[in-house]
């Protein structure tokens, strides 16, 4: 039996193969010249996979591996589970990029976004500063209650801090800091000026410490109580009560003045002496 094959003819015209003889026929024959059934559908195979490859379902199936990556297709668009592809400039296509209210962020604008100083303070950097120092009632003033400690606290209070020293004179050019009788007014605080004022000298707390004494007794001691028991085991004597000392003369803070602008160092102060102070603050959203 000779079995004969024909191109169709669409896959005729594209290949530009002949029209078919069917006159003639194909006879396959085995290696010792006898006919096989294997070579037939040998034959058969080889032409159906010749089909297959003109017809383009070869092409898309290799398109169809080739977009998909450990089960996952490649896109160019957004889609769950799917991996971006970059487009010609290297860049993720604007369509997968989700939009932004560029003019809001968590339902608030942006200059309710953008940190500024406290009402009454300048800003320095990246804190703020009281414009003047802390001001006292008329009985805080009689009392003088305006210690390191209470200093410290006033500020907190307010949701600041004392600043250091260097805070302090590194903003000397941009705050009026308390000064000499004699320096610029109009850049810093100076006391008197007017006919039959009182004009003295004055200088601001920071919150940078030094202690005037060695041991460490001279920044303070909480003392030992009289109560204290002392474990029977450990072999230590029984210690004998101490008062206790929160606030030593030899514990002091450093103070500063406006020096023309320059900021300067002006001494040092028990802790528990009262001075004029100003308070730092953070920036903050409005």
């Amino acid at each position: 039996m000779i079995p004969r094959f024909h191109l169709p003819d669409h896959l005729r015209r594209r290949s530009g193969a002949a029209a078919p003889d069917y006159g003639a026929s194909v006879k396959v024959r085995s290696r010792a010249g006898h006919g096989s059934r294997a070579g037939y559908v040998g034959v058969a195979i080889a032409m159906v996979a010749l089909i297959i490859s003109m017809s383009g379902v070869a092409g898309a199936a290799r398109r169809t591996v080739a977009r998909l990556v450990d089960g996952h297709a490649l896109s160019t668009k957004a889609k769950r589970n799917a991996i971006p592809v970059l487009g010609k400039n290297g860049k993720l296509p604007a369509a997968m990029i989700p939009s932004v209210n560029a003019a809001k962020l968590g339902g608030k604008t942006r200059k309710q976004l953008t940190a500024a100083c406290p009402a009454g303070t300048v800003d320095v950097g990246t804190w703020c500063l009281m414009l003047a120092p802390y001001q006292l009632s008329q009985s805080e003033q009689v009392a003088g209650v305006n210690n390191f400690v209470w200093a410290s606290r006033a500020c907190e209070t307010l949701g600041g801090f004392l600043p250091s020293a260097a805070e302090l004179v590194g903003a000397a050019n941009r705050v009026r800091l308390e000064s000499t009788v004699d320096d610029d007014s109009a850049s810093a605080t100076v006391q008197g000026g007017d006919p039959g004022t009182p004009a003295a000298n004055q200088r601001e707390m920071s919150s940078t410490l030094i202690t005037t004494a060695a041991g460490s007794d001279a920044a303070g001691s909480e003392g030992v109580s009289s109560d204290t028991v002392v474990d029977p085991d450990s072999g230590q004597p029984q210690p004998v009560g101490q008062d206790a000392n929160p606030m030593p003369d030899t514990l002091q803070y450093v103070t500063v003045y406006d020096n023309y602008n320059q900021g300067g160092f002006a001494g040092s102060e028990p802790v528990s002496t009262p001075e004029n102070f100003r308070c730092g603050f953070y920036l903050k959203q409005k």
